[in-house]
């Protein structure tokens, strides 16, 4: 009988159906970033194309990775992509009404 290994990596919750967007899972989790971009709160929802309070809610769960300036907060990019893929929901708005919308643009 195979036992199921529990996954060490908090990030990582589900197995990829492909294998395209496994590898892209791994690219983006387990690359090293040297200069983490930080944006507040409003581009966040904008970027993501939700509103802001769902952001801060992802705050208050301390779902995202942030940093306060003068009374301001500071989200880290990559964690907060990372609360946007995390729901099928959440992942349709960031693709449909947020940055996600010209991707396919990008690609050409």
């Amino acid at each position: 009988m195979k036992e199921k290994t529990k996954n060490p990596d908090p990030l990582v919750k589900k197995k990829p159906r492909n294998k395209k967007k496994k590898e892209d899972e791994k690219i983006l989790i387990f690359t090293k970033i040297t200069n983490p971009v930080f944006v507040s709160v409003s581009e966040a929802a904008k970027l993501g194309g939700v509103n802001s309070r769902t952001i801060r809610r992802a705050i208050q769960d301390e779902k995202i990775i942030y940093k306060i300036v003068k009374d301001r907060y500071l989200l880290d990019f990559k964690s907060t992509l990372h609360y946007l893929y995390s729901n099928r929901k959440l992942r349709n708005k960031l693709l449909q009404n947020g940055i996600g919308q010209y991707i396919e643009n990008w690609q050409k």
